[in-house]
């Protein structure tokens, strides 16, 4: 039976409603830098502290920029503007993170992700902030997962040390204690993080306990629970307990907090910290996901 000429104009303006409806939806990748910052706060294609912004980073890749040098509380603000504006509504994101961003995006997860978000028009000011799109809100933001390159939210014995410089607010936020402290790391909101830990490190061996990148040891970077570090390491040294892989408990029997999966340990060690503002060290493997997988 032939549909009639009304049937087929309401089907074609349903088709059209559809595809209107599926283009206003798009995917973004938000980076989210760690201590020494070094992008233009609120300008979103800054990409400074990583390296070259023609670089592959994942779809429509924004720099998430904060100081990385005041404490986690005062820059949250600004990664708050960023999710509400690319976050919300339709839009969804894929995060990457580094160093002390982990500890940002955790503490805004936890303190922040059960709250009523308006949702945007991802076009920001020159701060960073989007308008309201039409006037709703929503709970939280709309997030994929989360990649964590070298990740800071257990914190650094080279902070407990004062190996970095004290006068830094952040500095005390790395503190162990302060970071395993900060916030309920379990709370992730139901979003996977998958954790990225170097193992090249030489500098500060005698500091960091069991395998590290020079700034951060695998208890942190392996999402290794509990109020303090302690020492893990490749299942080649026999001297100190294995992180393991996935969301396993490690060896000796401490588990990862919720939702951490260890999806790249440095068994070669051949991985350090630090990006060298080319994508370089351990987040040169969080690239190379966001890359293939951030579509």
């Amino acid at each position: 039976m032939r549909r009639s000429t009304g049937s087929v104009l309401k089907w074609a303006a349903l088709s059209a409603a559809l595809v209107a409806l599926s283009a206003a939806a798009t995917n973004y990748s938000l980076w989210i830098n760690g201590r020494t910052g070094g992008g233009q706060l609120g300008n979103h294609a800054d990409f400074t502290y990583w390296g070259p912004s023609s670089t592959n980073a994942g779809v429509n890749k924004k720099s998430v920029n904060w100081d990385g040098y005041n404490r986690i509380s005062n820059q949250n603000y600004l990664v708050r503007d960023a999710l509400d504006c690319y976050c919300t509504g339709p839009n969804w994101c894929y995060i990457a993170v580094h160093s002390a961003g982990n500890l940002m995006i955790g503490y805004t997860l936890d303190l922040y992700g059960g709250s009523a978000r308006y949702k945007k028009t991802p076009s920001p000011n020159s701060s960073g902030q989007c308008t309201n799109s039409d006037g709703t809100t929503q709970t939280g933001w709309n997030i994929k997962w989360v990649d964590v390159a070298a990740g800071a939210a257990g914190g650094s014995e080279l902070s407990d040390a004062g190996s970095w410089a004290v006068s830094e607010p952040l500095v005390s936020d790395l503190k162990t204690s302060t970071a395993r402290a900060m916030y309920n790391h379990n709370n992730t909101r139901g979003k996977m993080f998958y954790m990225y830990a170097g193992a090249k490190g030489t500098l500060y061996s005698g500091i960091l306990p069991g395998q590290d990148d020079e700034a951060v040891a695998y208890h942190s970077s392996g999402g290794v629970s509990g109020s303090s570090g302690g020492s893990y390491c490749n299942p080649s040294d026999w001297w100190c307990n294995d992180l393991t892989l996935g969301t396993a408990a490690n060896q000796g029997g401490r588990v990862k907090w919720t939702n951490h999966s260890v999806v790249f340990r440095d068994d070669n060690e051949s991985f350090n910290h630090y990006t060298n503002k080319a994508w370089g060290g351990v987040v040169s493997k969080v690239r190379a996901d966001m890359e293939l997988n951030a579509r």
